[in-house]
């Protein structure tokens, strides 16, 4: 039988997609773990922070010291893909209503569901 292999380029950009993946996941959740409180978002999103966050920290990193070469997968790259993840996090928090509330009547977001008590005999 014939030896079953992936072209070059298929494998490559395989292991690219699952590096980004592992990756993202790995910076949105520092983000999440050092922006204290409840964070909006699951898994998807989090991904999603930590991709855009990689991008946008390295983006910006390589943009002010061009002849510096960023890669995300480094110490270098891994601090400002977290700090980039931060920064993403908090403007969607702030966006997101969760400490400015627009219109006449503000109020606060609920962030915990309220228990009611039921009522017991003695207090009918």
């Amino acid at each position: 039988m014939e030896n079953l292999q992936f072209h070059e380029s298929v494998e490559y950009w395989a292991n690219l997609l699952l590096v980004w993946v592992g990756f993202g996941t790995l910076v949105g959740l520092l983000a999440k773990a050092i922006m204290p409180g409840r964070d909006p978002g699951g898994s998807i999103a989090t991904l999603a922070m930590g991709i855009g966050g990689a991008v946008f920290g390295c983006g910006i990193l390589k943009y002010f010291w061009n002849e510096m070469e960023v890669t995300p997968i480094s110490p270098v790259g891994l601090v400002v893909a977290t700090g980039g993840a931060f920064v993403i996090l908090f403007f969607y928090r702030l966006l997101g209503g969760f400490w400015f509330v627009e219109g006449e009547h503000p109020h606060q977001p609920r962030l915990y569901a309220r228990r009611r008590r039921r009522l017991a005999d003695h207090d009918i």
